[in-house]
């Protein structure tokens, strides 16, 4: 009751590194409400998820465990969570923000009536004074996420219904284990209580995942091209020295609107977060939004020909001068201290 339930993607038995990231989060959200910290596994072959989970400080796994759980489908998986949280009662409600947090999550605060904020990049727990109520609630959920396209960041509150439901990006948040050998419990529900033969009238026949080919979340040396940059052209630059060192590139909002770059090389709020051991700026002025995607990054290297661009504020090291001027000196000296 009143705990904090967080729902694992899994695929081929492995958990979704957005799902360890939430457990992680839950767990210190969970000590803040000193409440338990639950998650629940939807699938088959579940038998592994434990070991995985417990040691980021999951006190309750709840697995549904049937072969015909896997791969994912809308209702049955809607079904076991509205029915659960419906026992349960938890009080926050957490899930990635992917293609299927995107689909799952409103079909269950729709039938919960519970409302949802999608797309986080924060959560925190605090209060809310209502004057108008002349009401206080405490320790509520801050779902925070940016909005107006990303030109303001929006704090999001749910006094009066339970679950507070949220989706958050995959990336924002670390993924830290809390103890090696913590120990939960582990419940099995009984699956034919909780879904209908119904729920299984959409069944996959056959099924084809491509992976992404960029990996920037990943990489251990990311370089970002700006909107100064000035050109899908100029972009193959950077290209050409992330080959060189081993880096993948990645792009600003504005670099990507002006169609420098693919969408999918987005780092920002409206983007992926990374936290790489070497983050290269190259013609980016470092708006906040940008920033909050890359400011985690241990070492960072501002390549701009504006001096007081405010990416310079958080850099470790900052070369004044145009990028098409930098990258072949970086490139050729590169070259040459590795022969």
């Amino acid at each position: 009751m009143n705990n904090i339930s967080v729902y694992l993607e899994i695929e081929d038995g492995i958990v979704a590194d957005v799902s360890l990231e939430l457990l992680t989060k839950g767990r210190s959200l969970a000590n803040k409400l000193t409440c338990k910290l639950e998650a629940i596994a939807i699938g088959f072959k579940l038998d592994g998820i434990g070991a995985q989970v417990f040691p980021y400080g999951v006190d309750v796994l709840t697995l549904a465990d049937d072969k015909r759980l896997f791969p994912y489908t809308s209702l049955p998986h809607t079904s076991i969570l509205v029915k659960l949280y419906k026992e349960d009662k938890p009080q926050i409600a957490l899930m990635g923000a992917t293609s299927i947090g995107r689909d799952l999550g409103p079909r269950v605060s729709s039938a919960l009536f519970s409302g949802l904020t999608a797309d986080c990049t924060s959560l925190e727990i605090g209060d809310h004074e209502d004057k108008k109520a002349g009401k206080t609630y405490k320790n509520l959920l801050y779902q925070i996420r940016p909005a107006f396209g990303g030109n303001i960041v929006a704090t999001i509150i749910n006094p009066d219904q339970r679950p507070q439901m949220a989706t958050v990006r995959e990336g924002v948040m670390k993924k830290e284990v809390l103890d090696k050998n913590y120990k939960g419990e582990t419940k099995t529900l009984d699956v034919a209580k909780y879904v209908s033969d119904s729920d299984f009238v959409v069944s996959v026949i056959e099924r084809h995942m491509e992976k992404s080919k960029v990996n920037i979340k990943g990489a251990p040396i990311v370089i970002s091209g700006g909107y100064g940059i000035g050109s899908r052209e100029n972009f193959e630059l950077l290209f050409n020295f992330a080959s060189i060192i081993g880096a993948e590139v990645g792009a600003s909002r504005a670099a990507v609107d002006a169609g420098f770059a693919d969408h999918e090389r987005q780092i920002g709020q409206t983007g992926v977060t990374v936290r790489p051991k070497l983050y290269i700026a190259c013609g980016i002025s470092g708006q906040i939004q940008h920033i909050a995607g890359m400011q985690e990054s241990s070492m960072i290297i501002a390549i701009n020909n504006d001096p007081s661009a405010p990416i310079n504020a958080i850099a470790d090291y900052i070369i004044t001068g145009n990028v098409e001027d930098v990258i072949p000196k970086m490139i050729k000296y590169y070259k040459k201290n590795t022969k």
